[in-house]
Order: C-alpha cells, then sequence, then structure tokens
C-alpha cells in the first residue's frame, strides 16, 4: 500500500541492500571517510586555497607539486591504551587516517606559492599567471 516513510524512494534491490549494510556496519566507525574540505577563494591576482586539516601538526601534511597537479596529503597515527593495576589491558585504541587531494594548477604559477598552517586550517597562495597573448603572425607560402 502506502510507504510509512516519505520522500523516499523504495527500491528494493539487492544492491542497495548491501550499500544499507555497510553504512549501518561503518556508522560506528566514524562513517564514511570524508575527504579534505576546502575552499578557494578568487582574490584578484591569486587564488587563497584554504583546507581543513583538524587535529593534524605541520609533519602530517605534505604538499607535492607534479606537472600542473598539486596535491595535498595528511596522514595521521594515533593509539590509547588504559590497563589495570596487573597491566592488562582495559582498552586499546588505534586510530589511522590517510586524506589526500588533488588541485589542476596549470594556470599558477608554481614558483610563487606560498603556506601556511595554523589553527587546523592549511591556506594556500596560488598567484595566477599573466595573461599570455597569442601570438600571431603570417606564414608566407613558398
Amino acid at each position: 500500500m502506502f510507504d510509512l516513510m516519505p520522500f523516499e524512494h523504495v527500491n528494493h534491490n539487492l544492491d542497495r541492500y548491501f550499500d544499507n549494510l555497510e553504512k549501518t556496519f561503518f556508522r560506528d566507525f566514524g562513517g564514511p571517510v570524508a575527504g579534505i574540505r576546502t575552499d578557494i577563494l578568487d582574490e584578484g591576482d591569486h587564488f587563497l586555497l584554504q583546507a581543513e586539516l583538524p587535529g593534524f601538526s605541520k609533519e602530517d601534511i605534505q604538499i607535492d607539486l607534479n606537472g600542473d597537479t598539486l596535491t595535498i596529503s595528511a596522514e595521521h597515527n594515533s593509539s590509547s591504551e588504559q590497563k589495570d593495576e596487573k597491566n592488562n589491558f582495559i582498552r586499546r585504541e588505534r586510530h589511522y587516517g590517510s586524506f589526500a587531494r588533488s588541485f589542476d594548477v596549470s594556470n599558477i604559477d608554481t614558483d610563487k606559492i606560498g603556506a601556511s598552517y595554523e589553527n587546523g586550517v592549511l591556506e594556500l597562495k596560488l598567484p595566477k599567471k599573466g595573461e599570455t597573448q597569442p601570438q600571431s603572425r603570417r606564414i608566407a607560402l613558398p
């Protein structure tokens, strides 16, 4: 008859069942892996890229430039443990997180990129290349 959940399309197929099972199972582990959240602002002569990396230290963050691709990556390892009087584990946890995000910087003067990291926010100043005018010329016939 009618579905009790309005605004949700009911789709009873096996693929959707396993997707929902995976979401339910991994919910206790922090949900789906989030990417690096970024904002890119046009500041006129440069772009300002702001990437949120809370909980990471400067040493955990790498910025690589390969051709026209800029990649920001961050990796974090931590562990905590609790023991009782007999040195037996009561609780022991290990966390690992690795994130990466790439950007096309073909219109950026890559020699002048500047970076700073403060309060969990990475800022990259990406100077724009000067506008290049296409050269025009006449080709003579032999």
